[in-house]
């Protein structure tokens, strides 16, 4: 169904979801950045050495996914919105985007806690009503990749209370997107290579 819109390895590589048709306005209204990210998605392979790499801070997985973006000119992205109400003064509180360039936002949850989901959906929500964003991409992990976890033994490291795309698509099922398009993809265990 995606091969058409995205070509076939993100198609076959990637499991894909949309919503408001996402998809069809990332590749009609943003060409250019619809062409950046099929590229880092069709450049992304999951090595060994950065599943089981170990120490604290972020991981490399979202690094190699958003470094080609930034180097064309995606960036982290703060808003601060403000509405008068009978001449008082409200503050709408959003969350930092970690990619985002003209009007696209795009977060990549590797092995967060699934709050991170609730963050992320009800900022799209926010920024998409205030007409400061036109859709949203969440990148997370493909459930099929716990047969890795599970062969390399470090399943634990990746709980049951960390993020997975099967706990990101329940979450907008049950209403919390709004009506902000959004595309999801990912990461499935065919992106995998045993290497370092």
């Amino acid at each position: 169904m995606y091969e058409k819109k995205f070509g076939k390895f993100i198609s076959d590589n990637y499991s894909i979801y949309e919503f408001g048709h996402a998809s069809s306005i990332f590749k009609e209204d943003y060409e250019n950045e619809f062409r950046e990210v099929v590229d880092s998605l069709n450049n992304f392979r999951l090595k060994k050495n950065h599943i089981i790499k170990g120490g604290g801070g972020r991981s490399d997985i979202p690094k190699i996914l958003e470094n080609p973006l930034n180097e064309k000119g995606w960036s982290n992205k703060e808003f601060k919105i403000k509405i008068s109400i009978d001449n008082k003064e409200k503050k709408i509180d959003t969350h930092e985007i970690d990619c985002f360039k003209n009007e696209v936002g795009l977060e990549i949850e590797w092995n967060n806690k699934t709050e991170f989901y609730d963050r992320d959906l009800n900022n799209f929500r926010i920024l998409h009503q205030y007409s400061a964003l036109s859709l949203g991409i969440i990148i997370t992990r493909d459930n099929s990749l716990d047969e890795v976890f599970k062969k390399l033994k470090i399943y634990d490291k990746y709980g049951s209370s960390t993020t997975v795309i099967s706990k990101l698509i329940n979450k907008i099922n049950s209403g919390a997107l709004g009506g902000c398009p959004l595309l999801v993809f990912g990461i499935t265990k065919k992106l995998y290579i045993n290497t370092e």
